[in-house]
């Protein structure tokens, strides 16, 4: 099930969850009413919008993001370093996210700014020293995010609160997929311009996501909407002016976003 949060086109200001759903050609999104993570079966009011109607907000609302650093076999040999006996992480503050269409602002302060396309786990329930084994009844779903990186100030920096914390640096969506089975064998890619830059798979992920949450919860308490970014794969590049960026995950979708 394809889960979002969205705002009516009309201007009105109040924010929908709900649910995607097809009839015939037309695509809608199915209004959840007072959304609750312990809510398996969900409210619905009744009411529907077709999708053309809204538009996207980012799927959810977390506390915080923990992502992770150098998690891929393949762009730890791009970037030609070992691979890490544990996970490396670090925290993107909330205000760094943006939605599905939403605009990357290069900042003034950094000459270089990279796309990361990742597989984002979001957190379903409140979550401390959880097992690997029990980790799936943790995570609610699935979505895209790209880990927008100031690569510039990562180098200079020792760490990397600066290079990755930026507003807009953390888009994210367009909906959370509730229904992956297995985490550990999807396609990403990622598309600048249409142009292919990175293709893999998450079986290529140095730590799995059930790995992720039992070592993060193990260090600090996750919140249902918490996000769990799992790292990106080679192909690494720079984000310019004008630019388009897709990054695309099998079974999950596409997150479509602009540079200025």
């Amino acid at each position: 099930m394809k889960f979002g949060r969205f705002r009516h086109k009309t201007g009105e200001m109040k924010e929908y969850y709900g649910t995607l759903s097809t009839d015939k050609d037309k695509t809608f999104i199915n209004i959840i009413e007072d959304f609750d993570f312990t809510d398996i079966k969900y409210k619905y009011t009744g009411r529907q919008y077709e999708l053309d109607e809204l538009q996207f907000l980012p799927p959810i609302r977390p506390t915080k993001i923990v992502a992770v650093g150098l998690n891929y076999k393949d762009h730890a040999a791009e970037m030609q370093k070992k691979l890490p006996e544990e996970p490396l992480i670090f925290i993107k503050p909330n205000s760094s996210i943006i939605p599905h269409l939403g605009t990357i602002v290069k900042p003034g302060a950094s000459k270089r700014v990279d796309y990361e396309s990742e597989l984002a786990a979001v957190i379903g329930k409140t979550a401390k020293n959880v097992k690997k084994e029990e980790a799936a009844d943790y995570i609610f779903g699935y979505t895209c995010l790209n880990d927008v990186t100031a690569r510039d100030l990562q180098a200079k920096d020792i760490q990397y609160t600066r290079a990755k914390g930026f507003d807009t640096f953390a888009p994210i969506g367009p909906f959370i997929e509730t229904e992956i089975e297995n985490p550990s064998n999807l396609q990403i890619k990622g598309r600048l311009n249409g142009e292919l830059k990175q293709s893999s798979n998450t079986s290529n992920l140095i730590f799995n996501p059930y790995e992720l949450v039992e070592f993060i919860s193990g260090i600090m308490t996750l919140f249902p909407g918490d996000i769990i970014s799992t790292g990106t794969p080679s192909g690494i590049g720079s984000l310019n002016k004008g630019d388009i960026f897709e990054i695309e995950i099998e079974n999950i979708g596409k997150l479509k976003n602009f540079v200025e």
